[in-house]
């Protein structure tokens, strides 16, 4: 298969990249935006990996994506059998004391620039074999879960991440592609760390890089439409 991962230079990104490139059927592309952490993430690789690394700003305009991005990628492959965007953005900052900066740094990641991708990339997907869609979405995006202060919009962020995959899975059903969402709990990230200082989540990154590689290699051929919640606790 060929794979396109976001956010793949650190945590689950990382790990999950790692994994889906150790099979020697898949191709992945591996974007972030650090080049050092990617050549690290190609080093990490078994030998016989397929790793393709790709430097990358997910926070610019659709016309960056489609004349810088776009070239990157179809130089190496020519279909897309699953995209995980699995990149975001998190800032830890009450409601009261953000600014328009803040939020929009978080929506241009975790919402703008998924929408971006999907648009270049979903052309290239279904068709005559299924392809899914998997964003990576949280827990605090899911309803009815225990919301934090301070995560409003990163959790708004998330929230919309949700709709768009529902509503994206109907207007690519015809196409043969699966769009699913995971709102993941908590993990232990160096984003998590950074936002909140001093607390360890249960929940390891390769865990969790575990269960999004079933999910994005098997997933599409008995779950769409969904958001599915990834947590021990709400």
């Amino acid at each position: 298969m060929n794979i396109v991962i976001t956010g793949a230079s650190k945590g689950i990104g990382y790990e999950t990249a790692k994994l889906l490139a150790s099979n020697p059927d898949n191709s992945v592309v591996a974007i972030a935006r650090d080049k050092e952490l990617l050549n690290r993430l190609k080093e990490a690789c078994v030998p016989s990996a397929s790793l393709i690394p790709v430097c990358f700003d997910l926070s610019g305009a659709y016309n960056k994506f489609e004349n810088e991005l776009g070239p990157l990628i179809f130089n190496h492959i020519e279909k897309v059998d699953v995209l995980i965007n699995n990149a975001g953005y998190l800032v830890n900052k009450s409601f009261a004391d953000m600014d328009s900066r803040d939020v929009e740094e978080i929506f241009q990641v975790n919402v703008f620039g998924v929408m971006s991708l999907i648009k270049l990339l979903s052309p290239h997907m279904g068709g005559a074999t299924k392809s899914h869609i998997v964003n990576i979405g949280g827990m605090g995006g899911f309803q009815g879960s225990k919301k934090f202060p301070g995560l409003a919009a990163y959790s708004a962020s998330k929230g919309a991440l949700s709709i768009l995959s529902e509503c994206l899975a109907e207007e690519f059903n015809e196409k043969n592609i699966a769009v699913n969402c995971l709102a993941i709990g908590s993990v232990n990230t160096e984003m998590l760390n950074k936002a909140f200082p001093g607390f360890h989540a249960s929940v390891e990154p390769v865990q969790m890089a575990r269960y999004i590689a079933k999910f994005c290699e098997e997933g599409k051929d008995l779950i769409n439409r969904k958001v599915v919640p990834v947590s021990l606790s709400l």
